[in-house]
């Protein structure tokens, strides 16, 4: 059994108007925050024959489903579960 972490955010220069919020509330708030950029994280356990198995389904479950190619980057950690 294995557990990926996945991390998706916008790419560069495409417009994340929730982070403008939360930035925006953040400066109100006297944190004088320079950029905040809002992505997603998820969490995947997955049976894979290898570690290096694991890594080619979840880097194919980004870019069939978790991740929008033009829009957004996507990285990830995949780790072997102890029972």
């Amino acid at each position: 059994m294995f557990k990926a972490k996945i991390n998706v955010q916008f790419k560069e220069g495409v417009l994340d108007p929730q982070g403008a919020a939360i930035k925006g509330a953040l400066n109100h708030l006297g944190f004088e925050a320079e950029d905040v950029r809002v992505g997603k994280m998820i969490e995947v356990k997955l049976k894979a024959a290898s570690l290096e198995d694991a890594r080619t389904k979840v880097r194919t479950m980004c870019e069939k489903l978790l991740a929008n190619p033009v829009l957004e980057d996507y990285s990830f950690e995949v780790a072997e579960e102890s029972l």
